[in-house]
């Protein structure tokens, strides 16, 4: 196997912004907000925090340092730094992992651009059955397939375009027009009636809320926000610059995730709250079912204002669905790139066709095959079940386990300081860290999940 030339991303922003693109998707505005109306609010939000910054940051260090040490994709970068034992397998799960996810994300991201579409076009009224709607849009058998080939087709053009010239510009674009979006709705949330309550659901705790499940919830939200595992981080650190602080890029990373997150927070539940009888522990179907009727119902006496609100709202869940669909068919494009000498266009073409038969499968799950099931679930859930149950904490906790163990200290260092040039004195803590407090929390979110 012959090892293709490396592209770098060009500056220090665009690290910064593609990484970030990574990690913000649909958990953040789709999933954050379904967790904390389930779990209490802002009780949930500061174990989130915590379980962010003291967890999920060193593992995100982890996850950029085995990328640009190895230089090379997901699969190639865990045996070029372990040639021997089976480490392989690692960066094997994380390339398997985002292509599965990829398949069925694509199907969850064809329903925000259909939403956005009926916003657009003024499909949605006050009085409307929300739950009908959805449930004959994705039974439909080919419906939701326009809007899963065309996102598909969309990520797989910026895919082709390269680092520099397709992910690092999308995201240059797309990450501060994101930022705005989220800004300009959450001032009009805000200026809701019903503000103040969902503005004391999300800023006032009530620590009675907080039991064991709950802290366990946060960390798996944490841990799944920001993209660990899926090989997302480790294949775009392999493009990082030598110069690249990688301690400071990933608690970027996550304070702009994390910002994310709490500001679709503030753009969800003053909404919610501003309708009576709309509960916040909505769960999944909060997005797509509850949410439409809210912003039709709160805004009645303005209605050019509700459908401003809507089609910003459902056009930022396209914007965030984008950025994590490129970052996951990036993993398996460079996989298939280098590994199989294939150009990018070629490899990237692979990745497309394995998702549309893939993602094809688990759209019609919901329609024409919903009496095909595996264990009881569906297509859809299996590869949901399969991925988030077993695939993410468990590779989470190899990684923790292989840079904590498997590296030397002196590699960990040399990363760490970049080549002593930025020296650091929390290598050991890190360390440590990686070798027994992070396994334990993985170990902990990996019952919960599997048997919670």
């Amino acid at each position: 196997m012959t090892q293709q030339p490396r592209a770098n991303f060009g500056s220090k922003i665009g690290i910064i912004l593609a990484s970030a693109g990574s990690a913000v998707g649909l958990g953040n505005i789709w999933r954050f907000p379904c967790e904390v109306g389930e779990n209490g609010g802002a009780a949930f939000i500061l174990l989130y925090l915590l379980c962010t910054f003291v967890i999920g940051v060193p593992l995100l260090v982890a996850e950029f340092l085995v990328g640009r040490r190895a230089q090379a994709n997901t699969f190639t970068a865990y045996q070029r730094l372990a040639p021997t034992g089976g480490w392989r397998w690692i960066g094997f799960m994380g390339v398997l992992a985002s292509f599965l996810i990829l398949s069925y994300y694509y199907v969850v991201a064809g329903w925000t651009l259909e939403y956005a579409v009926a916003s657009a076009a003024s499909r949605f009224a006050p009085n409307m059955d929300f739950t009908a709607y959805f449930n004959s849009f994705v039974s439909h058998p080919w419906h939701p397939l326009v809007y899963f080939a065309g996102f598909m087709l969309i990520t797989h053009f910026v895919v082709v375009r390269g680092v520099k010239d397709g992910i690092e510009r999308f995201s240059k674009v797309m990450m501060p027009l994101l930022l705005l979006i989220i800004g300009v709705l959450v001032v009009c949330s805000f200026s809701m009636p019903g503000s103040r309550e969902g503005l004391s659901f999300l800023l006032m705790p009530d620590f009675s809320k907080i039991t064991p499940s709950v802290a366990l919830s946060a960390m798996g939200q944490a841990f799944f926000s920001l993209s660990i595992a899926m090989g997302c981080q480790c294949t775009y650190a392999s493009y990082f610059s030598r110069d690249a602080n990688l301690a400071k890029t990933a608690t970027s990373v996550a304070g702009i995730d994390t910002m994310i997150a709490i500001m679709s927070g503030f753009i969800i539940f003053p909404a919610v709250f501003s309708i009576a009888g709309v509960q916040p522990d909505a769960g999944p179907g909060l997005v797509f079912v509850t949410l439409p009727g809210v912003f039709e119902t709160a805004f009645s006496g303005v209605p050019v204002v509700g459908y401003a609100f809507s089609v910003l709202f459902y056009v930022l869940l396209v914007l965030a669905a984008l950025t994590s669909t490129i970052s996951l068919h990036e993993v398996a494009t460079a996989c298939v790139h280098e590994r199989m000498g294939l150009s990018r266009n070629a490899a990237a073409w692979v990745i497309t066709c394995g998702c549309a038969v893939l993602g094809t499968l688990c759209s019609l799950s919901f329609g024409p095959l919903a009496h095909v099931t595996v264990a009881g679930m569906t297509l859809f859930d299996l590869f949901d079940f399969t991925t988030a149950k077993f695939m993410l904490p468990l590779g989470g906790l190899f990684i923790a386990v292989f840079v904590g163990w498997r590296l030397d200290r002196a590699t960990v260092e040399d990363e760490l300081t970049n080549g002593g040039a930025k020296p650091v004195a929390w290598v050991g803590a890190f360390r440590f860290f990686l070798r027994y407090v992070a396994p334990l929390a993985i170990g902990a979110i990996f019952i919960n999940e599997l048997f919670g």
